[in-house]
């Protein structure tokens, strides 16, 4: 199975599979019941890039990133950021960074949406950014990416099909609600598309059970964030072949009002297509929010109409007009964001 890589590192910077997961194509997904059409309105474009990075950035040791984050054409940040910043030992919660990022944007009049990270690639096991504790019960698998167009990289997860785990990290999501709920523009979890190594893998993980934790989350984190739009970004499950369980997580989103966004923009990527791509499509009018982001890779990324890399418009038009985009989160390295704001 071909898998995505995410969040690399300490630092957190998450990057994308161009491919993933491919299985037999299933037929393109039709909701059950009627839901009250969304309003598709303008897209809102906002940077996306690591806490660390955006504390460097409003530090004044990247100046560059701190006059993007002022342009007049820029909505707001989404800063991923790990459990482990959130949390130290068991139950010891820290949001100062947190209000630290929020009070700063807030003054500007932007928006800060998290995206909280349990899943780091390219990173070996005993440096992932989850919770010492976490490690120390044996709750972090590792994952392989067999991505092939990278070498193939090793990387590490909480094991959230591990209830323990699961309740620790429910925990977290809990208290962050309580003191973030209302104040920040989205909350959402990573991508699904993971690969665990089950040669080395001593965490009793099973594709089943693996997605089953993944709709548990999303389900509890709308039930503690009311006030903040909660966000789920599904892209490639494993052994979903049939995309039943993909159909699932749809149809809870649109029945308890969930965001549901991807780490990739790829318009008519071959793979993304077959996936996520068209629930997105065909779910987006029963959507409360549909928000997308263009990482790194992604601007590299060839058109297949043009064979040339994609233009902001057309990651633009795709993302809003055929996935119902509203929030688009770019890369710093965007070729526009490098130009004065028009």
């Amino acid at each position: 199975m071909m898998t995505q890589r995410g969040a690399v590192g300490s630092v957190v910077l998450t990057a994308v599979a161009l491919t993933a997961g491919a299985g037999v194509v299933a037929a393109a997904p039709a909701p059950a019941k009627a839901a009250a059409s969304v309003s598709h309105g303008k897209v809102t474009d906002n940077l996306y890039m690591s806490l660390g990075d955006f504390e460097d950035a409003v530090s004044g040791e990247n100046p560059k990133i701190k006059a993007m984050i002022d342009r007049s054409d820029i909505g707001g940040v989404q800063v991923v950021v790990p459990w482990k910043a959130l949390e130290g030992k068991k139950g010891e919660y820290k949001w100062s960074r947190l209000d630290n990022a929020l009070k700063y944007l807030q003054e500007r009049h932007k928006n800060l949406f998290v995206q909280v990270q349990d899943r780091f690639f390219d990173v070996a096991m005993k440096d992932a950014n989850i919770p010492q504790y976490v490690k120390d019960e044996g709750g972090v698998a590792p994952t392989i990416d067999e991505n092939p167009d990278n070498p193939t990289t090793h990387g590490a997860m909480a094991a959230q099909w591990n209830k323990d785990v699961r309740a620790d990290f429910q925990a977290m999501l809990k208290a962050m609600a309580r003191k973030f709920d209302g104040k920040l523009a989205g909350v959402n979890l990573p991508e699904t598309a993971v690969e665990v190594d089950t040669k080395t893998d001593r965490t009793k993980y099973t594709s089943k059970s693996y997605i089953d934790a993944e709709i548990d989350n999303m389900r509890y984190g709308k039930k503690v964030f009311t006030k903040t739009q909660f966000i789920q970004y599904i892209n490639f499950l494993p052994d979903d072949d049939d995309h039943k369980r993909m159909k699932e997580m749809f149809d809870l989103a649109r029945a308890k009002k969930i965001g549901i966004g991807g780490p990739d923009t790829l318009p008519d990527r071959k793979y993304q297509m077959e996936n996520s791509y068209k629930f997105l499509h065909e779910y987006k009018n029963a959507l409360p929010l549909v928000a997308m982001a263009v990482q790194e890779p992604d601007i590299n990324a060839k058109d297949p109409k043009t064979g040339k890399p994609f233009t902001r418009e057309r990651f633009t038009d795709f993302a809003h007009d055929y996935l119902g985009a509203r929030q688009m989160f770019w890369t710093t390295e965007a070729d526009w964001l490098q130009k004065p704001a028009t």
